[in-house]
């Protein structure tokens, strides 16, 4: 029987995509960052032949990170308006959850099932610990406490606005992952936003210089993919909707971009003083 709602027979087709539509957006999703990723490394940081002053490369760090910070609030802001106008977006978030649930095989689900542990509270918790332990044996505090406040900080937010919205979370199949609490942000998204976001950061201003200017790319690539992978693996187990998810990136997104250019401010004037003093 044919759908009167064009958009709900839109959302159905493309939650019997499955596998095909994940790495679909995977593909995208890719490029998109290494586009990023070399704009960021030919305007936001300083080379040997740069004429501009570091203050100059600071500021275009600062403000590429505030429009991050815009362009996330205001992706959850608009999901969130979405949500609080009426049932509509919840029928469309049921209808592409099961249609994604019934038209992904077995196994797939079972590898999603692995992957969502990568964003597991106790999963994200021993990476907390285990870098902030390694970073304060090597001496970096300042980068450590950065470390903590966004990781924990993070964990604190996502519970605010969980307590906030109130989202009752979708029917599940208990026997491969079951999820408790509210439902809206996904907590797992942005906790792996953040804390794998972080970690490629960390990672990148704790190796030599030639080493990271090679391995920047990939740590970002890689960051990028088990974020993104472990996001829409709530959605094909069906622990969460797909808004929950797409809120989940974007507080996430937000709340590493606030992290970064905070570190980014200690880090430039912690160098100018050093340099002062001298």
């Amino acid at each position: 029987m044919p759908f009167a709602d064009p958009s709900a027979a839109v959302v159905q087709a493309l939650g019997h995509l499955g596998l095909t539509l994940f790495f679909a957006l995977l593909a995208l999703l890719l490029p998109t960052a290494t586009l990023l990723w070399w704009l960021a490394q030919r305007y936001a940081v300083r080379g040997k032949t740069s004429t501009l002053p570091a203050g100059a490369f600071l500021l275009i760090r600062l403000a590429s990170g505030f429009a991050v910070l815009v362009g996330a609030a205001a992706i959850f802001a608009e999901i969130a308006e979405a949500l609080g106008d009426g049932p509509r977006a919840g029928q469309l978030d049921q209808l592409f959850s099961d249609a994604l649930h019934a038209s992904t095989a077995g196994w797939a689900l079972q590898l999603f099932a692995w992957i969502t542990r990568l964003g597991d509270t106790t999963t994200l918790a021993a990476w907390g610990v285990g870098v902030m332990a390694v970073l304060l044996l090597r001496g970096r505090r300042w980068l450590a406490l950065g470390w903590v406040l966004a990781t924990s900080g993070n964990a604190l937010l996502n519970t605010t606005l969980k307590a906030l919205f109130e989202r009752t979370r979708p029917v599940h199949d208990s026997a491969l992952v079951h999820a408790d609490g509210w439902s809206f942000p996904s907590g797992h998204s942005s906790g792996s936003v953040v804390v794998y976001g972080m970690l490629a950061y960390v990672l990148i201003h704790s190796l030599p210089p030639a080493m990271a200017r090679r391995a920047s790319l990939p740590l970002v690539l890689l960051a990028v993919t088990l974020a993104f992978s472990v996001g829409c693996s709530r959605v094909f187990l069906q622990v969460h909707f797909t808004t929950d998810v797409l809120a989940g990136f974007a507080s996430g997104t937000a709340w590493l971009a606030v992290c970064v250019a905070s570190i980014e401010l200690t880090r430039h004037y912690g160098h100018t003083r050093a340099t002062a003093l001298r």
